[in-house]
């Protein structure tokens, strides 16, 4: 029987993916997005985060979801504060009852 096998990957990863399949240069993404080729190599390698306007600059470069490249981002913040404080997983089953309590409070 055939296994599934999910594939996962941090946003720089995904943004040097989408840039290296479109052939284009460190110089000419970071050219287009305003920002300093040194700085996109950096979020390419996770040394830097990036913001979420360039989330959005990128987005529409590549013209690919912004909601999903957020996401990504968000998840590797949360998946990054997990091993910096060797939390256990269960603290994601308690974040995710504590996001829907809160929005409750939120919406009255």
């Amino acid at each position: 029987m055939p296994t599934l096998k999910l594939t996962f990957r941090s946003f720089g990863e995904h943004l040097r993916a989408l840039r290296t399949e479109t052939e284009l240069s460190l110089r000419e993404v970071a050219s287009h997005l305003l920002i300093d080729p040194s700085l996109l190599a950096k979020i390419e390698r996770n040394e830097r985060q990036p913001t979420k306007q360039l989330i959005k600059g990128v987005a529409c470069y590549f013209k690919v979801d912004e909601r999903e490249l957020q996401n990504e981002f968000l998840s590797d913040q949360i998946a990054y504060k997990i091993l910096s404080e060797e939390a256990d997983l269960e603290i994601l089953k308690a974040a995710e009852q504590k996001v829907c309590y809160l929005k409750t409070q939120r919406n009255g």
